[in-house]
């Protein structure tokens, strides 16, 4: 459908805290899209907007976050994902801190996240209607690469979606959206630097040539996407919330101050921003 209001969420995974901070706000604010593309963190806590969930990833995030059976290296050594699923996609969303299914389901949002297939290299962007049913998908989008095992569905194999695709403007681009929000969890001019790991990728996944070259670029990826978020916001053509500081934060944080700290910011800026916001989506007032 043209002219939906898009919303993309960037990864990185506990920075995406920051992005739990912007949602919040969202909801609090009743600031509504039509569309949502998560990529691995992004897909991870963003799932929380649809199910009309304030506070939960924060709240099960500094609740569990030192817990050994929820993620880091005992889940890594133990089951090999250094997030545990069992903890995360099982215990976590049906007992400790339950995700309203059935909201979700009911919430007029298109969802999608992004992942990467291993055999093609490239992204591919999975509407989820039902979470219950799909949260595999989930789990794939935010499968870091090195440290989680590749996850199989219907015959295929996936990985994080940040890999192919880190921040999908260009594919939103396609739907010829009416207009687009964009929330980084990297402050602004950031690129990321050639690590040459080539070789590791090529060690770790060398029956899968596609993904290793994927893999190997995922900088120029990342940092061309960064060019034109730059150029389009520049433009005003979209609206841009990105850490207004730098948080130095672990991608597998355990310090909850350090995460409540890169939470807050993206509260406090989301308000700072919420009138240019509601202007450049035409957000009625309430009489």
């Amino acid at each position: 459908m043209p002219g939906k209001t898009t919303l993309i969420l960037e990864g990185g995974a506990m920075r995406g805290l920051y992005s739990a901070g912007v949602l919040d706000v969202f909801m609090k604010n009743n600031i509504n899209v039509d569309a949502v593309y998560g990529v691995s963190a992004g897909a991870l806590f963003g799932l929380n907007y649809k199910s009309r969930q304030i506070g939960r990833a924060l709240r099960y995030n500094l609740k569990y976050v030192n817990n050994k059976h929820y993620m880091g290296l005992y889940s890594l050594m133990t089951t090999g994902n250094i997030m545990n699923k069992d903890f995360c996609f099982n215990k976590l969303v049906y007992e400790l801190d339950k995700l309203d299914f059935e909201t979700y389901k009911n919430t007029p949002v298109d969802f999608y996240a992004v992942v990467t297939n291993l055999e093609t290299g490239k992204p591919e962007y999975i509407k989820i209607d039902d979470a219950e049913k799909d949260m595999e998908y989930f789990r794939a989008s935010g499968s870091m690469p090195f440290v989680s095992k590749p996850i199989k569905i219907k015959g295929k194999f996936y990985l994080d979606g940040g890999i192919s695709d880190p921040v999908p403007l260009e594919k939103v681009l396609e739907t010829k959206p009416g207009k687009i929000i964009v929330v980084l969890t990297r402050p602004a001019g950031y690129r990321k630097k050639n690590l040459h790991l080539h070789a590791l990728y090529k060690l770790f996944y060398g029956k899968f040539p596609k993904f290793v070259e994927t893999g190997s670029n995922r900088y120029k990826t990342y940092n061309k996407t960064m060019d034109l978020i730059e150029k389009y916001e520049a433009e005003k053509k979209i609206i841009v919330l990105r850490p207004s500081k730098f948080i130095k934060i672990k991608r597998t944080e355990k310090d909850t101050a350090k995460l409540q700290s890169i939470y807050d910011l993206g509260v406090s800026d989301c308000r700072k921003k919420l009138d240019q916001i509601k202007k450049f989506l035409r957000v009625k007032k309430k009489k």
